[in-house]
């Protein structure tokens, strides 16, 4: 019998790094640059708006949402209102939900 039939397989949330992996603590976001200027206007909107988007698609998987079939409105809206966020507009509820599901 395989040496590796008789190792047990390693839950998915174990890690199989082979030395501990240290992590920066406290985190620190980096800090914030100003936008470039001189762009119109919808520029800026749809950069924010993809950046919220990203934000809720990060909150709703860390959430246990990980289909974009289950992240309804009302749901992305509670995780807006949870994480402390405006309530998304019905364009950016649907970025989100493009957001889930090309990240597969």
């Amino acid at each position: 019998m395989p040496a590796a039939a008789l190792k047990p397989k390693p839950l998915p949330t174990q890690s199989t790094a082979k030395h501990p992996v240290l992590f920066d603590s406290p985190y620190e976001p980096e800090v914030k640059r100003p936008l470039p200027a001189g762009r119109p206007r919808q520029w800026y909107v749809t950069h924010n708006r993809r950046l919220k988007a990203m934000r809720l698609a990060i909150a709703l998987l860390d959430s246990g949402v990980y289909l974009p079939d289950q992240a309804h409105d009302e749901t992305i809206r509670r995780t807006a209102e949870r994480i402390g966020m405006r309530p998304p507009s019905d364009t950016t509820c649907h970025m989100v939900r493009a957001l889930m599901r090309y990240s597969r």
